[in-house]
C-alpha cells in the first residue's frame, strides 16, 4: 500500500487547490523552513509585517492567525493534511489577508502538503538530523526540505526570492535554485552583539536592535526576519519596532513567573534536537535544574542518549520524565536517554507534573544557598497534549502545569519570610 501513498497525498493536496480556486495566488507566501527557529521567525515575520500595517495570516506550531484572531495549534502536525493550507489561504483571502507567513516541515513536503502552494519567498534558517527514521537518512530528510525550494522554481509569482542562512552548510544546495532573487544572511551581521538576562541587543545595517528574546539562536532568527524585512523593500525601522514589541514567543524560552519575590527563573521550551538543547543550556550561565522529555515516541531513537550526554554536561541536577511515548514504552525512552548521562546521578519521574514539582522545589533550595538558578523545562513548548498509546491523548500545558505548581512553592515560600 506505501507505493500508492505518495498518489494519495498529491491528489489530497490537487483536490484542496482546485476546491479552494488556488488561494494562494490571491496573497503574497511567505514559506519559513529549517530544522530549528521556524516559529519563532514566523512570529517576528508576521509582527513585523502586521507593524508595516498589512492585514497578516499566518500558521505555525504554536497557533493559526488570520488578521487579529489567532487559534492554538493543537494539531499536533504544522502542516496539517486533508487541504488545510489551502482551506487556510482561501479564508486568509476573503478575510482581506494580503501576506501570509507559511511554517514548512519536512514531514509537510513528504506528504505533499506544500503542493500548489505558489511562494513569492522561502526563507532557510538551517539543517540538522531530524526526522530521520521517517524519511529514512538524513540525506533523504534534506532532499524533503529542497523540494520545498524546488516548489519556489515552479512558483506562478512574478518575483521568487530565497533567502538563505549562509551560516549553515547545506546554504549552497538552496542558493542553487533558479529564482529571481537570491539573498543571504549571516549571525556575523549581528555587530556589537551583547547578551544579558533580558534578551539581545546589537547593530544592524546601522539600525539598534533589542529584543527580549534570548540566545544567539535568537539572534540568527532575527536577522532572518531582517533579511526579509529588506527583501520586502520594508524599513527596517518598522521591522526594529516590531522586534522590540515582541517580548515572548510562546514555548521558545517562555518565561514563567508568578511572583515578583521568585527567587529563581523558570522557563519553557521546544528545544528537542541536540542541537537546539545544547543551544539552550549554553544561554544559562547560572545552576541549571533541567527537566528533560526531549524524546518521543517511534521517532529518532539516535537522539536519546544524545540529549542525555548534552544534560550532563550542563545541568547541576537531571529529571528524566515522560513525554510523547505514544505506542513505545516509556520507561525505555527514559533509560535511552539516561544512557548519556555519566557523570550525574539523574532522578526518573516519570510523572511530568511531578517531575516539574520536583524541579521548582530543588530550585528554591539552591536559591536559599544564595546561588543563581534556573529550571528549564525541555522538549513539548506548547504542545497540547501528552500522546500516549493507541492514540490517546492527555490534554497538557508545561507553562499551565508550571505556573500551577510554582504558585504553590512560592505560597510556601512567602509564608516562611
Amino acid at each position: 500500500m506505501d507505493v500508492f501513498r505518495p498518489i494519495y497525498h498529491y491528489t489530497l493536496a490537487l483536490s484542496g487547490a482546485v476546491i479552494y480556486r488556488f488561494p494562494s495566488k490571491k496573497i503574497f507566501v511567505i514559506g519559513v523552513t529549517g530544522t530549528k527557529g521556524k516559529s519563532t521567525t514566523v512570529e517576528l515575520l508576521t509582527a513585523i509585517l502586521n507593524t508595516a500595517g498589512y492585514k497578516t495570516a499566518s500558521t505555525s506550531t504554536i497557533e493559526f492567525s488570520i488578521g487579529n484572531k489567532k487559534i492554538s495549534n493543537k494539531k499536533k502536525m504544522t502542516m496539517p493534511g486533508r487541504s488545510f493550507m489551502q482551506r487556510f489561504l482561501s479564508e486568509a483571502v476573503k478575510e482581506g489577508c494580503t501576506h501570509a507567513v507559511l511554517e514548512m516541515t519536512s514531514e509537510g513536503a513528504k506528504q505533499y502538503r506544500h503542493a500548489f502552494i505558489d511562494m513569492d519567498i522561502l526563507l532557510f534558517l538551517n539543517l540538522s538530523p531530524e526526522h530521520i527514521e521517517s524519511h529514512g537518512s538524513y540525506e533523504k530528510y534534506k532532499q524533503a526540505k529542497l523540494s520545498l525550494a524546488r516548489s519556489l522554481e515552479s512558483s506562478s509569482k512574478p518575483k521568487r526570492s530565497i533567502i538563505v542562512n549562509s551560516d549553515d552548510k547545506e546554504s549552497k544546495d538552496f542558493l542553487s535554485v533558479n529564482v529571481e532573487e537570491k539573498a543571504s544572511f549571516s549571525i556575523d551581521q549581528a555587530c556589537e552583539l551583547k547578551e544579558t538576562e533580558d534578551g539581545v541587543s546589537f547593530v544592524y545595517n546601522k539600525e539598534h536592535i533589542v529584543s527580549s528574546l534570548r540566545g544567539k539562536f535568537n539572534v540568527s532568527n532575527i536577522c532572518a526576519a531582517l533579511r526579509t524585512t529588506e527583501c520586502l523593500d520594508l524599513p527596517l525601522s518598522v521591522a526594529k519596532r516590531a522586534i522590540a514589541l515582541t517580548e515572548t514567543v510562546k514555548g521558545r524560552v517562555e518565561e514563567v513567573k508568578v511572583s515578583k519575590s521568585q527567587p529563581f527563573r523558570v522557563y519553557v521550551d521546544y528545544a528537542h534536537t541536540p542541537d537546539s538543547l545544547e543551544k539552550l543550556y549554553n544561554v544559562f550561565k547560572e545552576e541549571k535544574i533541567c527537566v528533560l522529555g526531549s524524546a518521543g515516541g517511534g521517532r529518532d531513537a539516535w537522539k536519546r542518549p544524545e540529549m542525555g550526554k548534552i544534560a550532563d554536561r550542563y545541568c547541576r541536577h537531571i529529571i528524566l520524565t515522560d513525554e510523547d511515548p505514544y505506542d513505545e514504552s516509556p520507561e525505555k525512552i527514559v533509560e535511552d536517554v539516561k544512557r548519556g548521562v555519566e557523570n550525574k546521578d539523574p532522578e526518573i519521574i516519570m510523572d511530568r507534573r511531578e517531575a516539574i514539582k520536583e524541579a521548582l522545589g530543588k530550585a528554591l533550595e539552591i536559591s536559599q544557598e544564595n546561588k543563581s538558578v534556573s529550571v528549564l523545562i525541555t522538549g513539548k513548548g506548547t504542545d497540547p497534549y501528552i500522546m500516549g498509546p493507541k492514540g490517546k491523548k492527555e490534554p497538557w500545558s508545561d507553562v499551565g502545569v508550571a505556573t500551577e505548581e510554582l504558585r504553590n512553592v512560592m505560597k510556601r515560600y512567602d509564608q516562611n519570610e
